[in-house]
């Protein structure tokens, strides 16, 4: 009916994971591992880099990695995958692959793929290959879909000669 509580006892250290290598397969699962590939050592992907509400940069940033913003911004942003927080404002253009906007946006916004939440405004256009626009989102400007939204920036209101 009742049974002792393994709350107050020292918990025990976990063992350290061992490599497919290490380990010694039992008999019934021997030939099925065999066949099976040996797993490949992954990196861990680095927490994405944040700039706080206090921060005021003037300039671009480009990084390869994620980037959360809340701060504000007078320049152009490129990253892997980019948040733009409720309090962050960006005057220029977004570039990445994700964007997820909450904040506010003044610029042209490009990504594979791009979603305003409730809270996002946005003045300028969107470049995308997928988009999603939440009920409540302010959005002035236009919205295109290309294939390739990323390898055409900075081309924006520019006429692209035609092939004769």
């Amino acid at each position: 009916m009742f049974s002792k509580s393994k709350i107050n006892e020292p918990a025990k250290k976990p063992e350290p994971a061992k490599s497919a290598m290490d380990r010694k397969p039992d008999s019934a699962k021997a030939s099925s591992m065999s066949s099976a590939p040996s797993p490949v050592t992954a990196k861990a992907k680095p927490p994405a880099s944040i700039l706080s509400t206090d921060l005021h940069i003037k300039g671009n940033i480009k990084t390869a990695g994620d980037i959360q913003i809340e701060g504000e911004i007078v320049g152009d942003v490129r990253a892997h995958l980019l948040t733009i927080g409720e309090s962050a404002r960006i005057k220029g253009e977004v570039v990445a692959d994700d964007v997820v906007v909450n904040g506010h946006v003044a610029g042209t916004v490009r990504g594979l793929k791009v979603r305003l939440t409730a809270t996002a405004r946005v003045e300028g256009d969107i470049i995308h290959k997928t988009i999603a626009i939440e009920s409540g989102a302010h959005f002035e400007g236009s919205v295109r879909r290309e294939e390739d939204p990323l390898s055409s920036s900075k081309t924006i209101g520019k006429v692209q000669p035609k092939a004769s």
